[in-house]
């Protein structure tokens, strides 16, 4: 069976890590400017370095996004920027715009170039004229059915291709966006959108300045542009019928807690398609496996049809969060059974919490006696990051991560 892709976003190194560790096949992320996620912590020179290192260590594969739709001073620095990027080993480079990829170009015919989805992609000759040009990977537009798709792949079979398959949904096409620069002066297609979309609108009459009128029947006002989250999760088979070579997930502003549960549930639902494993059952546990995490409702966005009124939210543009994330496992000792940890949350004496790893399942434990870093027994692990230790009857492993469920 043709091996297809898990691609996981970074948006800093500490998420880089823990993206590839959770089974990530490859990352992708920006450096400090060209790419489309300003409000996550990205990468500068140095981290780029080491993030090339540690990704090439455990023979995986790193993708440096430059794909905003740049004006004239965006330019600048960016030739000195591509000659570094090849210059540490980058696998390839993700771009939207043509003077992008022309420049790209002018410094290297040999680094590998994946066209982003903000060139808004949605046939097989657009596909067809990217592949004269150079291109080796396309990632398509979101807007895209299964079957158009499949068939992008039948006349292109030469041109890899990505799709998203987990995610938030913008509004507009590809992303192409102007509502966050209208309300705000963010400019989404430079990387600094403000999700405007999320917002919540009513309606105001020219003369009656002040009065509010809801657009729906109820008095809660309406988020006319707000998607539920993607989710193909249960739909592995259907998309590795499409024939595509990447699985893409998004949230580059997400946290470590995020990536590593939706990239574990992914690599889980993919090696069990390729096992032959996969079934409805699984789907379904993995699917509440990524439901302990921030999200919003789900939608398989247009891979069946086209969006309606049922992949919208209505309410509310809140995340729906019942676990908090409150440890990461550094070391255990199978003589002692002493656990130690770093706390990312409040973690009290007598908490029910769960533990899981890369691998399948987790296991559910009540913390102990707590020995916190000044060797003091303690009922409350307060500072962020503080380092703790704990005893537990049962095994966990480095970099096991430690989650508490707040609401039933």
């Amino acid at each position: 069976m043709k091996k297809i892709e898990l691609l996981a976003p970074a948006g800093d190194l500490e998420k880089l890590k823990y993206a590839i560790i959770y089974g990530a096949d490859a990352v992708y992320l920006a450096g400090q400017s060209f790419g489309m996620r300003k409000a996550s912590k990205n990468f500068n020179e140095d981290e780029l370095k080491e993030a090339v290192n540690f990704v090439h260590s455990h023979q995986k594969k790193i993708y440096i996004t430059l794909n905003i739709i740049p004006h004239n001073d965006d330019l600048d620095g960016l030739e000195e920027y591509v000659e570094f990027l090849i210059d540490i080993g980058v696998d390839a480079l993700i771009v939207s715009d043509p003077g992008i990829y022309s420049l790209v170009r002018s410094v290297s015919d040999d680094i590998e170039v994946h066209l982003s989805t903000q060139a808004s992609v949605t046939n097989y000759q657009t596909v067809k004229f990217w592949e004269k040009m150079g291109i080796k990977r396309t990632i398509l537009a979101r807007e895209l059915s299964l079957e158009e798709i499949k068939q992008i792949k039948e006349e292109v079979p030469s041109m890899d291709l990505e799709v998203f398959v987990h995610g938030a949904m913008c509004i507009s096409y590809s992303g192409r966006c102007l509502l966050s620069n209208y309300m705000t002066g963010r400019d989404s297609n430079r990387g600094d959108c403000a999700q405007a979309c999320r917002w919540k609108y009513h309606l105001v009459e020219e003369k009656r300045p002040g009065e509010y009128f809801p657009i729906e029947e109820d008095d809660k006002g309406t988020f006319i542009y707000n998607s539920k989250d993607l989710c193909m999760i249960n739909h592995i088979p259907e998309l590795f019928d499409t024939g595509v070579d990447s699985l893409k997930l998004e949230g580059r502003v997400k946290t470590l807690y995020y990536v590593a549960t939706v990239v574990r549930s992914y690599r889980l639902a993919i090696d069990a398609y390729c096992e032959g494993t996969f079934n409805e059952k699984l789907a379904n546990e993995l699917l509440n496996e990524i439901k302990k995490v921030s999200h919003r409702d789900f939608t398989t966005g247009f891979f069946f049809k086209k969006p309606d009124e049922n992949d919208q939210l209505y309410t509310s543009s809140s995340y729906i969060r019942n676990y908090d994330f409150v440890g990461i496992v550094l070391d255990y000792d199978d003589e002692s059974k002493i656990a130690t940890i770093e706390q990312r949350n409040r973690i009290f004496s007598g908490d029910k919490l769960e533990v899981f790893g890369p691998e399948k399942g987790f296991k559910e434990f009540t913390m102990g006696k707590m020995i916190n870093s000044d060797n003091e027994i303690v009922e409350v692990v307060p500072r962020a990051k503080e380092v703790f230790k704990t005893k537990l009857d049962f095994p966990v492993k480095k970099n096991d991560l430690i989650r508490k469920i707040i609401i039933e």
